[in-house]
């Protein structure tokens, strides 16, 4: 009688622990500290808006972002030379959006825009980010999108302060900014996951430099330069090493680990951090309404950037 061979049910193994709570920590603790740094951006180009030309301090912010990520960036990219050749089109794309334009953007809406104003028009950014991500087909979830309204109905009353909204030219250009700033996050979903953080980040800023030494030059010959003095090099060297390298690592990374749309949640938090900082800074008004539409974003946050259940 032949044998039958009979297959017994494997012994289950123990499993580790899931990491997705672990990942979600991280990717929103990234994030929050990214928007801090940048709130803290917004101050000082509202602040070297007279003293500084917006090119001008565009250039050189990202010039000194560049030696910073140097010793940690350029031997990797050297080494993924290769990598960076065949998905140049995505890296020349990432660095006109996300420095040479979005940044620059942002020191010409400073010359004419209160810093408040200028965290409250870039929080249009997260739903820009959420509709480049449904359109790629990522679905967001009714939490999400609810936590999304929510805090952009904060924003928009902000905005408001209970009366009519008046752009200013500042405004406009804040508002492209935001456009550049949704577009940069949404592509980083494009990122190849071979090409590590510190090169990727060398890579941009050593392109969107290049791109912006022209205008610089330009710049200097119809404007002039500027004097350097502590009142302009140290906010430029806030810019260039926390406000880029360190920032921009962050949000990079956490785009990774949770998404442009759920990271674009906790960046609504920015036009609360900057209307405190350019308070305690730069003496712009806040009062009870701006603190009710502040506490209205904070909830928004809360409920889109948690996980699903």
């Amino acid at each position: 009688m032949p044998l039958v061979h009979t297959r017994t049910p494997a012994t289950p193994t123990s499993t580790p622990a899931p990491k997705a709570p672990l990942t979600l920590t991280l990717g929103l603790a990234l994030a929050a500290l990214a928007t801090l740094v940048w709130s803290g951006s917004f101050v000082t180009s509202r602040a070297l808006g007279d003293t500084v030309p917006p090119i001008q301090h565009g250039f050189w912010r990202w010039l000194i972002a560049l030696a910073a990520v140097a010793p940690f960036g350029a031997r990797q990219a050297w080494r993924q030379r290769a990598l960076i050749r065949r998905h140049l089109g995505f890296v020349l794309l990432a660095s006109l959006l996300g420095v040479a334009t979005y940044n620059t953007l942002v020191n010409q809406a400073g010359v004419t825009t209160p810093a408040a104003n200028m965290g409250m028009i870039m929080a249009a950014s997260p739903v820009l980010m959420a509709v480049f991500e449904r359109a790629g087909g990522v679905r967001l979830g009714a939490r999400r999108v609810a936590g999304l309204l929510m805090a952009c109905t904060g924003v928009l009353l902000l905005m408001g302060g209970g009366g009519a909204i008046t752009p200013t030219p500042g405004d406009l250009w804040m508002i492209a900014a935001a456009c550049c700033f949704g577009g940069y996050s949404a592509l980083l979903r494009r990122r190849p996951a071979e090409l590590t953080g510190p090169a990727f980040l060398f890579t941009t800023f050593l392109c969107g430099t290049a791109m912006l030494l022209p205008a610089h030059a330009l710049s200097l010959a119809t404007q002039g330069g500027f004097t350097p003095a502590p009142g302009t090099v140290l906010p430029l060297l806030y810019v260039g090493i926390a406000s880029s390298a360190l920032a921009f690592f962050a949000w990079n990374k956490a785009i990774a680990l949770i998404g442009p749309s759920r990271a674009g949640v906790v960046y609504y938090l920015q036009p609360v951090c900057v209307a405190l900082l350019s308070w305690l800074l730069l003496s712009e008004p806040l009062g009870w309404t701006q603190s009710a539409c502040m506490a209205l974003i904070l909830g928004g946050v809360i409920l889109g950037a948690g996980a699903r259940r």
